[in-house]
């Protein structure tokens, strides 16, 4: 215990730490890239339900047109059967424009049912874009319940510890339980003590009924150097076996080692001044985040 980490145990520490890091980066920049998706979605949902009101009006215009075609036709019809009797130049000046007459209403009708199928196929399109809309909210509406129902089933869980160094928050679609070290650890010790123990296994106890929910622990320290013995190198080592020190805990209580990730983060991410002993202790922390998985919501995406 006394002797020093070696140089290639650090190095692999800090390797699982660059991963973990840009695991956590990425998950983040999906989420972000998922909701903008859903954005556009309903941007051109919009475009299309205007584009459909604008053939409408369209079609309506043509449908008037040709009853007006129709009753000019009719018309001639009437005047081609009264000039019948009349000279034959007369006659069949007015059959060539009875015939151009006829032609000009053949082709409002082909356009007409041209717009017509057109419509019909952009109808057609827009009641995909609709579904699809609705499937993919309804999946990120399940997936905020099923966080709020999480938030809601830890809170529970760590009643008993809240306000004494734990809180528990939900925010960008993700759950954070928040341990400061005083509930866990003596000063410079990554063994977990009683009432830490506790609260993580009442923790492990709802994580275990949710195996679709990924767990990531983060060890945080204040910028104090760390002074312990020769065991450890400083506070990114000391961060790291603290994580790990709950993920053990977690593990040995049914939650699956496929859900767990340990990283540490050191004293680059304090959430208080170290300029106080107060803002030291919020910094010194263990930071439990729980995402969902957002498969269901990609392939949705990639349909």
């Amino acid at each position: 215990m006394s002797s020093c980490v070696s140089k290639r145990v650090y190095v692999e520490l800090e390797d699982k730490y660059n991963n973990l890091r840009a695991n956590h980066n990425g998950l983040m920049e999906d989420h972000d890239a998922l909701l903008a998706e859903k954005n556009n979605l309903k941007n051109e949902l919009e475009n299309l339900k205007k584009e459909n009101t604008e053939l409408l009006g369209e079609k309506t215009i043509l449908e008037r047109e040709q009853e007006a075609l129709q009753s000019k036709y009719n018309l001639l019809k009437e005047n081609y059967e009264t000039l019948s009797t009349q000279s034959s130049a007369k006659l069949k000046d007015q059959v060539a424009k009875n015939e151009a007459l006829l032609l000009e209403l053949e082709e409002k009708e082909r356009k007409m049912f041209e717009e017509s199928e057109r419509l019909k196929a952009l109808e057609y399109k827009l009641k995909e874009r609709s579904d699809q809309i609705e499937a993919l909210q309804a999946a990120i509406d399940a997936k905020e319940r099923q966080m709020q129902e999480l938030k809601t089933a830890v809170s529970k869980a760590l009643l008993d510890f809240e306000g004494n160094g734990l809180t528990v928050e939900q925010r960008g679609g993700k759950v954070y339980v928040s341990m400061e070290n005083k509930l866990l650890f003596k000063s410079g010790s990554w063994a977990v003590n009683a009432e830490g123990t506790k609260a993580v296994q009442q923790l492990a106890i709802v994580l275990a009924k949710n195996p679709d929910i990924d767990v990531l622990i983060e060890g945080h320290t204040d910028n104090v150097p760390y002074g312990g013995n020769g065991t450890l190198v400083d506070n990114w080592d000391l961060s790291v076996k603290r994580a790990t020190a709950i993920v053990r805990i977690l593990k040995s209580k049914g939650v699956s080692p496929t859900q767990l990730t340990a990283a540490g983060r050191s004293e680059f991410l304090p959430v208080a001044e170290n300029t106080s002993a107060a803002g030291k202790a919020k910094n010194r922390r263990i930071e439990i985040i729980l995402t969902p998985n957002l498969d269901e919501i990609s392939k949705l995406l990639n349909e």
